[in-house]
């Protein structure tokens, strides 16, 4: 009879792992569509608003690289994870007792920066700990994407309810659910000292040619939503399309996310995280080539069906390829390093993408067509040397 490895004990860490990740998009929920609501309400004008939301941009350069590295260097886990969380939300409980420009943005800037480390070292940490369960990454971060599309309609329930110049506090409690899902968290043990020779090589991450190829190819085709985030919502509308039916389509295309995350144990046993990547550059080529023409209304449920590709494999194909790549205590360097990367590289196409639609119109997704391309041709280039890093 063969014998058979024991299975690792469930410990309950995917299921409070869940619930972290539900409670930071329930945040992020809220927060993407209607803190602009709320800062109109506190009398900020459109430059104003732009500046306040510029500030969780430029958050990520300024901390996650140095930040990431002290981590990894120190071997820390959950510790820095949930006190970020909780300087998150003091932070936060300031911006939503500011009342004037000055105050909103110098509150906003100085809470943007424990926020900005929140996610990468959610991902690192549930990475770390799932590949120790032997459990599946996206059948845990789908409760993300769940909990991010309550919290659109949830938060338009609460905006009526409330009203715009209250709306912060629905914000302030999802933050504070944040932190206390963060502090009982299942603690790591300390990374195994056979792992330590990485601490050398962690400045050398950049030196990979497959590390590099991998953030590079994933920045672009992430960035290419840029067009998409910002516009499609009015391009719908000019169409004719009603709010509920524009809410529906994004739904739509974060519902075919979940559905890939929800099969990820089985698409990661036949694929590498490299060709994961490669199918959602693929996908996104597709989806912006067709959004250029035009498409009638009828074509767009499945065209938001590419989402599940072009955002959801490329994530999925980027985390697992960090996980195996930056082994031992460069999992938070990594992730601090890749989110900076996406973050300047989407901020770069969505300040051009303005542009592209006033002087084109729905020909501008034809730019993120091309940047998806760059994705895919990289990923090519890529399937070769990420084999030398060691990535199956």
């Amino acid at each position: 009879m063969a014998f058979r490895r024991p299975s690792p004990p469930d410990d309950g860490f995917a299921l409070r792992m869940a619930v972290l990740y539900g409670a930071i998009f329930t945040f992020v929920g809220i927060q993407l569509p209607f803190l602009p609501v709320w800062l109109q309400a506190k009398g900020l004008d459109v430059r104003e608003i732009g500046l306040v939301l510029a500030m969780a941009v430029v958050a990520r350069p300024v901390i996650l690289p140095a930040a990431m590295r002290i981590i990894d260097r120190r071997g820390w886990a959950k510790g820095p994870l949930v006190a970020a969380a909780w300087a998150a939300c003091i932070t936060f409980v300031a911006v939503a007792l500011s009342d004037s420009f000055a105050a909103i943005i110098i509150t906003f800037a100085i809470s943007a920066l424990p926020q900005a480390l929140i996610l990468p070292l959610t991902d690192a940490y549930a990475l770390r700990g799932l590949a120790a369960r032997e459990r599946a990454y996206g059948s845990v971060r789908l409760w993300g994407s769940i909990a991010f599309i309550a919290a659109n309609l949830g938060g338009g329930f609460v905006l009526e309810r409330v009203g715009a110049s209250h709306l912060i506090w629905a914000l302030v409690v999802a933050i504070a659910a944040t932190a206390l899902s963060a502090s009982v968290q299942t603690p790591l043990g300390p990374v195994s000292r056979d792992t330590d020779a990485t601490d050398q090589r962690a400045p050398s991450l950049w030196r990979s040619p497959g590390f590099v190829a991998v953030v590079a190819a994933t920045s672009l085709i992430q960035a290419s939503h840029a067009v998409l985030n910002g516009f499609a919502s009015l391009q719908w509308e000019a169409k004719g399309l009603t709010g509920p039916v524009i809410g529906a389509l994004w739904a739509i295309g974060v519902l075919a996310e979940i559905g890939l995350f929800a099969v990820s144990a089985r698409v990661m046993a036949r694929l590498r995280p490299i060709d994961l990547i490669g199918l959602g550059a693929v996908g996104a080529t597709l989806r912006w080539t067709a959004m250029a023409f035009d498409p009638p209304a009828l074509l767009l449920p499945a065209l938001q069906c590419l989402h599940g590709l072009s955002f959801g494999a490329t994530h999925l194909g980027a985390m697992h390829f960090l996980a195996g790549f930056a082994a031992g205590r460069q999992g938070a360097t990594a992730q601090g390093d890749y989110s900076t990367i996406v973050a300047a590289v989407f901020a770069l196409e969505m300040g051009f993408s303005g542009v592209l639609v006033e002087q084109f119109g729905a020909y501008a997704y034809l730019a993120m067509a091309a940047s998806a391309l760059a994705g895919a041709v990289i990923v090519a280039v890529a399937r070769r040397v990420t084999a030398q890093d060691g990535i199956a």
